[in-house]
C-alpha cells in the first residue's frame, strides 16, 4: 500500500500537496470559527484515514485513548480541542470496540467476572432510572441516554477494550509505564505551577472561578493539567500507594527505579495540591497492602511508620510554616469549617431526599427544575462528593447499588491477589491496583473525583488488569524471566566492556546496581 501510494504522489504531486492545503484550511477553519460544511467536506480524507488505521492498528488507538484521558482536561483549559471533550475520548473508544467485533483478536482475556456482574448490576439498575418521575418532568431519552454514557458506558468500554487490547504481557507493563510516566509529568507540571506561577490560560481558568475553591485562607492548591485540585490530588495519592507497592515488588531493577520515581513524585503531587483527601487516599491505599502482603515484618514497619506520621501532623506543629503540611493538618481537624459545611449540606439533602429513594432521576434536563419543585434545591446543593451525587440523581437505593459494584470488584480482585497468584511480580501489580482503587474510592466518598478524567480508565481499568491476570500468569512469569535475562545479559557485558578500559568511565559504578 505505502508502495502504490508513493507512486501515485510521484505522478500526481500537485493534487496530494492541494488536499493537504486544503485539509490545513479546514483544520484552522475547525479550530477559529467551528465546524463548518466546508471543514466537514475538506476533512472527510483525514476521517477515512483515521478509520483505517483504527481498523488496522487497534492498540495505537487504545494508546491514543488512553493518552487523551490523561491530558484531555489541560488540552481543553489550553483552547487545543474545540471540540466536546466525548469526541475525542468516548467516540474512539465506540470506534475501537466496534473494530474489535469486526476484526476480533486473538489472545486470552477473562471477560466472566465479578467485576463484569458489578458492572452489569449497576448498569442495570441506571436503565431503570428511565422510569424515575420523581421530579414531575416529561422524561427525556436525550438526556437520559448523554448520562448514561458517563455513569455506566464508560465501565464497560472500559472493561471491555483493557480484557481486548491490554491482554498481553508487554501490554501490561506498556499500561503500567505510560502510568508511571504521564504522573511523574503531572507531577512536574505540578512543580512548574508552584514554582514558577501559574501562566495565562491559568490565571484565565482561576479568574473565571477557579480561584474560590483553589485559594483558600492563603493556602494556595495547585491542578497541575487536572481538572481541579481535589482530582488532581485524590489522584495522586492512589497512584503514589501502587507505584511505592510495585516498586516493592517488581523484579527488573529498572521499573523499581521507574516505579519508585513515579511514587516519590506523585507523593510531592497530592501534598502541592492541598487537597486532604490525597493524604487519606495515600493511607487508605497503604493500610490495605499490610492486608493483602500477609507480611507480620511489614505489617509492624508501616503501623509505626503511619503512626508516627499521623502523630506528626495531628499531634505537633512540625512543619507548619510549609502551606501545603497546613493544609493537610486539618485533615485531623474535627473542627474543619469545610468539613461542617459539607455535614450540614448532607442534613439538608437528607430532608429532602426522604421521599425519593430513587433520586432526581437521570432522566430530566436538571437545569430546567422549576423553581417551586423541591427537588430544585436538591440540584443546587453543592454535593461534595462522587457518592452524595449519585445519591441526588439515583437516591439511596442507587448510592447502594453503586457501591455495591464497587465493594463486588474490590472483594474479587483482592481473592485474585491473596489466593489465585503465585508469582510475586504478578501479585505486586494486582496488590497496587487493589489499593489504588481502595485509596481512589475513598476520595470519591470526600470529593467528586470519580467520574472525572482520567480516573475511569486508570483505576477501574487497573482492576480489569486484576480479573485479567490470572489467566495470563504463565506468560507473564516467562516474559519476566526473559526481559531478567536479556538485562542481566546486557549488564555483563556492559561490565566487561568497562573493565577492559584503561580509564573506567565515571558512571561505570552505576551498572553495579542496575
Amino acid at each position: 500500500m505505502t508502495g502504490a501510494f508513493t507512486s501515485y504522489t510521484r505522478n500526481h504531486g500537485g493534487r496530494v500537496i492541494m488536499l493537504f492545503l486544503l485539509f490545513l484550511l479546514a483544520l484552522y477553519q475547525f479550530s477559529s470559527i467551528g465546524f463548518t460544511g466546508f471543514a466537514a467536506v475538506c476533512m472527510i480524507p483525514a476521517v477515512v484515514i483515521f478509520l483505517y488505521l483504527a481498523f488496522k492498528h487497534q492498540n495505537a488507538l487504545f494508546w491514543y485513548i488512553f493518552t487523551m484521558n490523561y491530558f484531555v482536561m489541560g488540552l481543553q483549559r489550553y483552547g487545543y480541542i474545540p471540540v466536546p471533550v466525548t469526541v475525542v475520548t468516548i467516540l474512539p473508544q465506540l470506534l475501537l470496540l466496534i473494530a474489535i467485533l469486526i476484526f476480533p483478536r486473538n489472545g486470552k482475556n477473562n471477560m466472566g467476572t465479578p467485576m463484569l456482574l458489578g458492572i452489569i448490576l449497576w448498569t442495570g439498575y441506571l436503565v431503570l432510572q428511565l422510569f424515575n418521575q420523581t421530579c414531575g418532568l416529561p422524561i427525556s431519552v436525550g438526556n437520559w441516554l448523554a448520562n448514561m454514557n458517563f455513569y455506566a458506558f464508560y465501565f464497560i468500554l472500559t472493561y471491555i477494550l483493557i480484557n481486548k487490547i491490554v491482554n498481553t504481557p508487554k501490554n501490561i507493563m506498556r499500561f503500567l509505564r505510560l502510568w508511571a510516566y504521564f504522573s511523574i509529568a503531572a507531577a512536574f507540571w505540578a512543580w512548574r505551577q508552584k514554582t514558577f506561577g501559574w501562566d495565562n490560560t491559568e490565571w484565565g481558568w482561576l479568574m473565571g472561578g477557579g480561584m474560590r475553591t483553589h485559594i483558600i485562607g492563603g493556602s494556595i492548591r495547585y491542578f497541575s493539567f487536572f481538572s481541579d485540585a481535589a482530582t488532581f490530588g485524590c489522584n495522586m495519592g492512589a497512584v503514589a500507594a501502587a507505584f511505592y507497592i510495585m516498586a516493592l515488588t517488581t523484579k527488573l531493577k529498572k521499573d523499581k527505579i521507574l516505579f519508585g520515581i513515579a511514587g516519590a513524585c506523585s507523593t510531592f503531587g497530592f501534598f502541592a495540591s492541598g487537597t486532604r483527601s490525597g493524604l487519606v487516599c495515600f493511607m487508605v491505599g497503604i493500610f490495605l497492602y499490610v492486608f493483602l502482603a500477609k507480611s507480620v515484618k511489614l505489617t509492624l514497619t508501616v503501623l509505626l511508620a503511619g503512626g508516627l506520621f499521623m502523630f506528626l501532623l495531628a499531634g505537633t506543629n512540625i512543619g507548619n510554616g510549609n502551606m501545603q503540611i497546613r493544609r493537610m493538618r486539618t485533615a485531623f481537624d474535627t473542627n474543619d469549617a469545610s468539613k461542617n459545611v459539607r455535614d450540614m449540606n448532607k442534613e439538608a439533602l437528607k430532608k429532602y431526599l426522604q421521599d425519593a429513594p430513587f433520586g432526581m432521576g437521570i432522566n430530566v434536563d436538571e437545569g430546567s427544575i422549576p423553581a417551586f419543585n423541591k427537588f430544585k434545591v436538591v440540584y443546587e446543593t453543592s454535593n461534595d462528593s462522587t457518592y452524595v451525587f449519585f445519591w441526588q440523581r439515583t437516591g439511596i437505593v442507587g448510592v447502594y447499588v453503586f457501591a455495591a459494584m464497587n465493594i463486588i470488584i474490590l472483594v474479587g480482585g483482592c481473592f485474585i491477589t491473596l489466593f489465585r497468584l503465585r508469582s510475586k511480580s504478578c501479585k505486586g501489580i494486582a496488590a497496587g491496583l487493589c489499593c489504588a482503587f481502595l485509596a481512589i474510592q475513598a476520595g470519591g466518598y470526600t470529593n467528586h473525583i470519580l467520574l472525572q478524567y482520567p480516573n475511569i480508565i486508570l483505576f477501574y481499568g487497573g482492576m480489569s488488569i486484576v480479573y485479567l491476570l490470572p489467566a495470563i500468569e504463565q506468560d507473564y512469569i516467562d516474559d519476566e524471566n526473559n526481559r531478567y535475562a536479556l538485562h542481566e545479559e546486557k549488564k555483563r557485558l556492559c561490565l566487561e566492556k568497562i573493565e577492559k578500559m584503561r580509564v573506567k568511565p565515571w558512571y561505570s559504578w552505576i551498572y553495579k546496581y542496575l
